[in-house]
């Protein structure tokens, strides 16, 4: 073997060696797919060619680049999507498609390499010469090549065309040593673009994964069904404001690729500890309920008094002494307030005053008779639920809610996220946080609360305020949502300059004709 003919093949060696360290490099399938087959062009000297790959269900051989020098054709990747049909590896009858090449090498794992397609036998180029026809090209030589990944598979097929001579540019046939060069790529090619896929799969697995146990999570509850789908996705649009703006607070601020997964993940996951959440603390629609609305039980025992009362005025009557008609009459409608005034106050749509606390507790004093005894006429565990100064939640229950940051915490911090998603767990768990060190699990403020986990306490404040399917409170319009926000920034809970974003950019009114009722839509 020659000097020259070493040194023309250690300059290859170099050139595969720098060819397979830019594959491995590249993370964006569709700029890899094009990198292959330009490389695999430029090696071999083609004028042409045509990457493919394999379809989901390996039934046929997709389009993804076509390349010609010569017609200066560069088709394929995100921004000309190819509108080609692609090649069946089988034909009607069933039978494997051995006359198209591409399919052929798809089939039998051979490389096929043509000296002049016009003269070629055993394979259809009726396809190739209507191409001739139609652009004035000349087609001839072709080589085309299998990429197979590690399991043997074939995952897709390089077709170079008209290869051309170094020195001349003459056409002329693809040659032993660029056959080898191209298999040689292909084969680095193919392990790149395994390894891009398999990344691709595992992180939309991953992403499936997560919001599969986020629609479970919002499901265990009627009343907050799309809950963390409409936290996400607002996440997500303050996010993308950010990134866009050009002046302000978050000009410098921009997200990166890995940065916004991270942060969509975390908004996915923010709820993930409710698993643990009892149903009959998530779902308790009023006040005195628990397996059921003990409501219910307390107008037993109003309808039983009252009865009494009735039953007293009718011997008062017959004895002409003790209670008069009208005393009677008088507590009746005294017991029929008092019940409708419980009623009310079950549903916690309202605040409960120190009055109002009061007045439960004189109602609860009442007796009736049970079973020939005595009793309250209400128990303390529901002068104690009615009493809840807001919403329908004790201390205890409200605690068991709470909970649910720190549960979140910790099942996230016992996954093994890659390092680009490191941080998933700390902005999840954080969505209960405020500025000035009120919130909880941790009682973070200031400083130690990551732009993230602001974002996602903002999403999750708003729509929590705005959600028109909580039965424990009334829906509130746009306005009054945005006057409740406006206190919370000032009261130094919610991050002020992104509540000044939130509003400049009109991100509330966007999410609200996407989510919102139309009679809460108020500005």
């Amino acid at each position: 073997m020659s000097n020259s003919k070493m040194t023309i093949d250690a300059d290859h060696v170099r050139r595969l060696i720098d060819i397979g360290v830019a594959l491995s490099a590249e993370k964006n399938i569709d700029r890899l797919l094009e990198t292959i087959l330009t490389e695999a062009r430029a090696i071999t000297h083609a004028d042409g060619g045509t990457l493919y790959v394999m379809s989901d269900d390996a039934t046929e051989l997709e389009f993804a680049f076509v390349q010609n020098a010569s017609l200066g054709l560069n088709m394929g990747g995100a921004g000309s999507k190819m509108t080609w049909p692609p090649v069946a590896l089988a034909n009607e009858d069933g039978l494997p498609n051995h006359t198209n090449v591409s399919a052929y090498a798809a089939l039998t794992s051979e490389t096929v390499n043509i000296p002049d397609v016009y003269h070629a036998e055993g394979f259809n180029f009726e396809g190739t010469r209507r191409f001739d026809r139609e652009t004035g090209y000349r087609s001839r030589s072709m080589l085309v090549v299998p990429m197979r990944n590690h399991d043997s598979d074939i995952i897709g097929v390089l077709q170079l065309l008209n290869a051309g001579d170094e020195k001349t540019g003459e056409g002329i046939s693809f040659s032993v040593q660029a056959q080898r060069m191209a298999e040689a790529l292909a084969s680095q090619a193919a392990v790149a673009l395994t390894n891009n896929l398999l990344i691709a799969d595992l992180e939309n697995l991953l992403d499936s994964f997560i919001q599969t146990i986020a629609t479970a999570i919002d499901e265990k509850s009627p009343y907050t069904g799309g809950h963390v789908r409409r936290v996400a996705d607002l996440t997500m649009r303050i996010a993308e404001k950010i990134n866009a703006v050009s002046d302000g607070h978050f000009a410098q601020v921009s997200f990166s690729k890995d940065e916004i997964q991270e942060l969509r993940m975390a908004a996915w996951l923010h709820d993930v500890g409710k698993i643990t959440t009892p149903e009959h603390v998530v779902d308790k629609s009023t006040k005195l309920e628990k397996v059921y609305d003990r409501i219910g039980d307390i107008k037993t025992r109003f309808e039983v008094l009252k009865r009494e009362y009735q039953m007293a005025m009718h011997e008062a009557r017959q004895n002409r002494a003790g209670f008069s008609p009208e005393d009677v009459a008088r507590e009746l409608q005294a017991l029929d307030e008092e019940y409708q005034f419980l009623v009310r106050i079950n549903n916690g749509s309202e605040f409960t005053a120190d009055e109002m606390i009061e007045r439960i507790k004189n109602i609860g004093q009442r007796k009736w008779s049970a079973n020939a005894q005595m009793m309250p006429l209400l128990t303390k565990d529901e002068i104690y639920n009615l009493s809840i100064r807001r919403g329908t939640l004790n201390n205890e229950e409200r605690s068991i809610i709470n909970n649910h940051a720190a549960i979140t915490r910790k099942m996230l911090d016992s996954l093994p996220f890659p390092r680009k998603l490191r941080n998933i767990a700390a902005y999840a768990a954080a969505h209960h946080e405020k500025l000035d060190g009120s919130g909880y699990p941790q009682g973070l403020k200031g400083d130690a609360l990551p732009l993230q986990a602001r974002i996602i306490a903002l999403a999750d404040v708003f729509e929590a305020l705005t959600a028109c399917d909580r039965p424990y409170k009334k829906d509130k319009t746009l306005t009054e949502a945005l006057v409740i926000l406006k206190q919370m920034v000032a009261e130094n809970h919610i991050d002020a300059d992104l509540f000044d974003l939130f509003m400049k950019e009109k991100i509330y009114l966007e999410y609200a004709y996407r989510e919102l009722a139309l009679h809460q839509i108020d500005v």
